[in-house]
């Protein structure tokens, strides 16, 4: 369905005819990694303003148990080396670092507005990073770990990687089984407000690549060039989902075992195709 057409929003959270569904969980979004971010700004806030806006709407209009609204780190601003831990609170005064996290914090905001006034319950997560086998791994719109995965696949033993910046900014991954676990726990909480999803292990760039180059077994050396990069650090707080339960439990290197051995495959059948 293409969720940006009213008609198809009013389909999506319908059930037995016109009647809402009890849980709709809003993940739709245009988005990609940090040079789709960067190249696609009007798509962007174009399309997933439109998917958000229809989606609420027809959540009020069908009269919805509860609304999970899928929104990101990328509300907040840049942050440097060594910050505290950020609450949900420091997403204001607002100052995001793109065009993508500027329409999410709007997007936020029209969800919570619509579950006031329709009286159905609004859980908003900010997701930091979600990455894992059967993910996008090529084409632009992949994330970091996969592209990294996919980026030390194709290499040969010894090979070099390209990393756009010096490979210092800080990032964390969050593997898709505790994304999972966390969407579905905010879902059955009574938690208002957005609460921040996402591994608490900070690694720079240049780390993600030594941890795939060592789950790989190849010997890479990484080649830092011109290109998009983004905030230089995240550090957050996510005491809120610590309060219902939540917690990450894959590790980094725990994740990178699950996915390269995917995305090799994936690089793998590409090349004989």
């Amino acid at each position: 369905l293409d969720l940006r057409k009213e008609e198809n929003c009013l389909e999506a959270v319908s059930v037995a005819g016109n009647r809402g569904a009890d849980e709709v969980y809003q993940l739709a979004a245009d988005m990609g990694g940090m040079g789709f971010i960067h190249s696609a700004e009007c798509e962007i806030m174009h399309n997933s303003a439109l998917i958000n806006i229809h989606m609420a709407d027809a959540a009020a209009k069908r009269g919805v148990g509860r609304y999970f609204f899928s929104s990101s780190v990328c509300v907040y601003r840049d942050m440097r080396k060594g910050e505290p831990e950020m609450p949900e609170s420091g997403a204001y005064p607002a100052q995001p670092d793109n065009e993508y996290g500027w329409e999410k914090l709007y997007a936020e905001r029209f969800a919570m507005a619509y579950g006031r006034k329709f009286k159905f319950p609004v859980r908003i997560a900010r997701f930091q990073n979600c990455y894992g086998p059967e993910g996008t791994w090529t084409g632009g719109r992949e994330k970091a770990p996969a592209a990294i995965c996919r980026k030390v696949a194709e290499a040969s033993d010894g090979g070099a990687v390209e990393v756009w910046g010096d490979g210092t900014a800080v990032r964390s991954y969050t593997f898709i089984s505790d994304m999972v676990d966390g969407i579905f726990r905010l879902m059955q909480s009574d938690l208002e407000g957005a609460a921040n999803i996402g591994c608490p292990e900070y690694v720079s760039v240049d780390e993600l690549v030594a941890a795939v180059s060592e789950v790989s077994g190849k010997r890479v050396t990484v080649k830092h060039i011109k290109g998009p990069v983004g905030v230089q650090s995240r550090n957050f707080s996510n005491a809120r989902m610590y309060s219902i339960g939540w917690k990450s439990r894959v590790s980094l290197r725990e994740g990178i075992e699950k996915t390269y051995p995917w995305v090799e495959k994936q690089v793998l059948a590409a090349r004989k195709s």
